[in-house]
């Protein structure tokens, strides 16, 4: 089970769809704030957005989404500007090529470039896209973003044909990186058990496009849990 701490609070609700129309992002943005969830968790093309001045909710940008294959210098400045256009969150991609030749201070020096274009209290939670490196690649690329000062790192983007977030990947995540960072799993949360699992393996945050249908099933599970 989760803590006392909402489930609702620790969804990034997200939309990133190529084909998302302006529609379709506002309908996120009203349904994030309805649902009472963390975060929404957008493209950059689609900003400026106006988030409702009654939510507390915050603004998730990713960048270099999502291959990762962006030249530092073009990352940076992408994370600044969504930053400038009004994101308090901004969610890298590594270049993964790199950290699956072992290349980790290049990777590194991404993320460094990155962090300084957006410094605190902007959070920066990088995607090592967990599926496709082995344990050790995971563990160099988890202390290359400590290293980096990155906030969180984070399984997936949910593009990657190996796949998105399991629990292996976020419990060796978390013992690499302790409390000093927090970890985001991402792809393939669907339902209340899902969430409890992964929460409890050390995620303090979870990508979520089907957000409503995982409160649903969490109220459902409460209710048959008689609580």
């Amino acid at each position: 089970m989760t803590s006392a701490r909402p489930l609702a609070a620790y969804l990034d609700h997200t939309l990133l769809k190529p084909e998302a129309t302006r529609a379709d992002v506002e309908a996120t943005i009203a349904e994030a704030a309805e649902l009472g969830a963390y975060s929404v968790c957008l493209s950059p093309s689609v900003l400026p957005v106006t988030i409702p001045a009654t939510s507390d909710l915050k603004l998730t940008v990713v960048c270099g989404f999502p291959s990762g294959r962006h030249q530092s210098n073009v990352k940076a400045l992408e994370a600044a500007t969504a930053v400038e256009q009004g994101a308090h969150e901004i969610d890298m991609v590594i270049d993964i090529g790199a950290a699956v030749d072992g290349a980790y201070e290049s990777v590194e020096d991404d993320i460094r470039a990155v962090r300084a274009a957006v410094p605190a209290p902007t959070v920066l939670k990088v995607i090592i896209e967990s599926a496709a490196l082995s344990d050790d690649a995971i563990v160099a690329v988890c202390r290359a973003a400590e290293a980096a000062g990155a906030d969180f790192v984070k399984t997936s983007t949910g593009f990657h044909p190996a796949g998105g977030a399991s629990l292996h990947a976020v419990d060796l995540m978390k013992r690499t990186v302790g409390d000093r960072l927090e970890v985001k799993a991402s792809g393939g949360v669907r339902t209340r058990a899902e969430a409890d699992a992964f929460i409890a393996a050390g995620a303090s945050r979870l990508g979520v496009s089907g957000s409503r249908a995982l409160l649903k099933d969490d109220v459902e599970s409460t209710a048959a849990a008689g609580y």
